[in-house]
């Protein structure tokens, strides 16, 4: 299937949006996905989601490299959360191309409800590392958020940024800064479980993954050092629009696109 050029245009913007939004609180798939399925829509469904898995993986490893240079990381935390995020999108991925993911747009939508309501309501979630766990309790929350939501991210995939953070601040208790870049090499690990897959099956359009991934990676560096001089009241702010937005997504699917 031939692409146009004003396609790639479009693509290259959303995917830059995109990029600056997952890099300061996830979410970036909100953008980046049903646009490209709008602009795309005469390719198959699994291969749009293919090709948007190197401008993600691109994106989100130049904003992981933005916060390592100012935020402590936990590596030998993040190196067992990695590994079970890398496998656990390949198995997401995997079922993806087998199934259809629609019937859990519904559950997504009253959890995502949910978040919104407690992080609104309760001004100081995220303001602040406040938890103090075990290193057995600490791996093991890291090891069913890693699973959990790295299957999600292979399988469906917006919001997925997102719900690291929210996963990092409720369940670590760590501070949205803190959160962010965390879930910054989580999301680099989903990325990259969903690209071996694909790779595998050749559903992958590098004619349009290349020159998103560049547009995404620009909007990732902009966004991480935002963020970063920003600190947590801003990225509290700007995690509560995104996850608005990502609600609104889901309510649309849910109530009135099907």
């Amino acid at each position: 299937m031939h692409v146009e050029t004003w396609q790639i245009i479009l693509l290259c913007i959303a995917a830059f949006c995109a990029g600056f939004i997952d890099s300061i609180v996830g979410g970036g798939g909100l953008v980046q996905l049903p646009a490209s399925l709008v602009i795309l829509n005469s390719f198959p469904v699994v291969t749009v989601v293919g090709s948007l898995k190197p401008p993600a993986f691109c994106g989100t490893f130049f904003a992981t490299v933005q916060y390592m240079r100012r935020v402590k990381i936990k590596w030998q935390l993040m190196s067992v959360a990695c590994t079970i995020a890398f496998f656990a999108a390949y198995a997401g991925s995997e079922t993806l191309t087998h199934v259809s993911n629609s019937f859990m747009k519904p559950v997504l939508l009253m959890v995502l409800s949910a978040v919104l309501i407690y992080t609104y309501t309760r001004k100081n979630f995220g303001m602040h590392e406040e938890k103090e766990h075990s290193e057995k309790t600490e791996l093991l929350y890291t090891c069913i958020l890693s699973l959990v939501i790295g299957f999600y991210d292979g399988f469906i995939g917006p919001g997925a940024g997102s719900f690291l953070i929210l996963a990092f601040i409720a369940l670590l208790g760590f501070d949205f800064l803190h959160a962010s870049a965390h879930a910054k090499l989580v999301n680099l690990a989903t990325n990259l479980g969903s690209i071996t897959l694909f790779l595998f099956k050749g559903k992958i359009l590098w004619l349009i993954a290349l020159p998103m991934a560049v547009s995404n990676a620009l909007g990732s560096i902009i966004g991480a050092q935002l963020a970063i001089a920003k600190g947590n009241k801003f990225i509290r702010t700007f995690f509560l629009c995104v996850m608005t937005a990502i609600l609104l997504r889901f309510a649309y699917d849910v109530f009135i696109y099907q």
